[in-house]
């Protein structure tokens, strides 16, 4: 071989491996797919709508951050799936998905915890992680191995709750509560939260239900439920009910019989007691005081991303449905740089062995991200809510509170 036969080859050689190492710089900066799966149309439109653009907004800020460095830069895609508004629809939405999207990382969804039901039965058998603010028990207690559910469930959620609220009253130097009041309606959430505290709780923390008020949705008077709450007086309310209409119905009564703005502790469940369209309907007076079981909520160290929030999408808060699918795209983005993949498989295995206090941890209550071998976030804290000034504000955990909860002085 000749000397000139020889340069050639090495000069081929290290062409071929330039031409190699680009090729690898391009498979690993080119784009990971998250899906989000929520209702874009019917009754949940809205609740859909805000999940969108807390994912929406993740994307925007991790990709201008660099996108996943363990990935040459890769940037991260939104895919957005419309759910509907049945079991059934969002069922085949999630196989149209995964048919669609054979290179997908992993997706959140579909707060409405039926539709979750239905789509993580088919992620699951994909192998395709899923993170979900919904709140059903049922949805990590089906031995799943790609289903992480970021929220208090239901059960831990009722368990927790008047316990804050003797705790709010505690620090507020009040008198401790004694009695307690039921206005709710007959569906699915109000009972599964309330039946720990009838199976005992109550007892547990010395109070005694004076009140116990259940009712068919929609409501067309609330005069005689009310007219009870103002003759026993109770210490607290709980006003359980799933939709805007039968929320506004109660609280006018409330207020017309001098109870509402603040003169009785009116506690609330559900991402409907924090939703915009409430105070256009029922009023800031109306909602002043008022408090709600969150599992997620905008708090302290929360004021940048809620400014720039508000200033991108022209919303008065961020309220649970934004700040969580804003943290789920956080969390995909750290488990692709712990895994330095974007292999669901690999995915869900970072996951898993989350044990974190930064990152996509500074967007949950507790800030600590960790699960549970089902998939649920370990010690998910409560949150509580409160409108004051006509705007619900996070008054629990303390040190994730952005304002003091103000509790009636009796």
């Amino acid at each position: 071989m000749t000397q000139h036969q020889r340069r050639d080859i090495l000069l081929g050689g290290a062409a071929l491996a330039a031409s190699g190492l680009a090729g690898l710089a391009q498979a690993q900066s080119k784009e990971v797919k998250v899906a989000i799966a929520v209702p874009l149309s019917g009754a949940w439109a809205r609740n859909g709508e805000l999940h969108l653009k807390g994912a929406q907004m993740g994307i925007e800020d991790i990709n201008a951050a660099g996108g996943i460095k363990a990935l040459g830069g890769a940037k991260m895609k939104l895919v957005v799936v419309d759910s509907g508004d049945s079991t059934e629809k969002a069922k085949n939405a999630a196989q149209r998905l995964m048919s669609q999207e054979p290179d997908l990382v992993g997706g959140t969804g579909a707060f409405v915890s039926s539709f979750t039901l239905a789509i993580t039965e088919i992620t699951e058998r994909a192998e395709v992680p899923w993170l979900t603010l919904s709140y059903s028990d049922q949805i990590t207690e089906r031995g799943y191995k790609y289903v992480f559910q970021t929220s208090s469930v239901a059960s831990k959620q009722s368990e927790d709750a008047l316990p804050a609220l003797m705790e709010i009253a505690r620090q507020s130097k009040s008198a401790k509560p004694k009695t307690v009041g039921i206005l709710m309606d007959n569906t699915a959430s109000p009972k599964a939260f309330t039946k720990p505290m009838r199976e005992g709780g109550f007892e547990k923390l010395g109070l005694k239900l004076v009140v116990d008020e259940i009712f068919t949705p929609p409501m067309s008077d609330a005069t005689a439920m009310v007219q009870k709450v103002r003759n026993a007086r109770p210490d607290i309310l709980l006003m359980l009910t799933t939709n805007i209409p039968d929320t506004k119905l109660i609280l006018e009564k409330l207020n017309e019989m001098g109870l509402g703005r603040g003169r009785i502790p009116i506690l609330g469940n559900g991402g409907h007691m924090g939703a915009p369209e409430l105070l256009n309907v029922v009023g800031k007076e109306q909602m002043e005081g008022v408090m709600a079981a969150m599992a997620n909520w905008s708090g302290k160290g929360h004021e940048k991303l809620v400014t720039d929030f508000k200033a991108r999408f022209k919303e008065p808060w961020m309220p649970q449905d934004s700040v969580s699918t804003y943290g789920d795209m956080w969390i995909f983005k750290d488990a692709m740089e712990k895994a330095g993949s974007a292999d669901p498989k690999k995915v869900a295995a970072a996951i898993r062995s989350f044990n974190e206090t930064g990152g996509a941890a500074r967007y949950f209550p507790g800030g600590k991200l960790a699960f549970e071998a089902n998939g649920r976030r370990a010690n998910a804290d409560l949150v509580i809510i409160q409108w004051q000034n006509g705007e619900p504000k996070t008054v629990f955990p303390t040190a994730f509170a952005s304002n003091t909860a103000l509790w009636p002085k009796r």
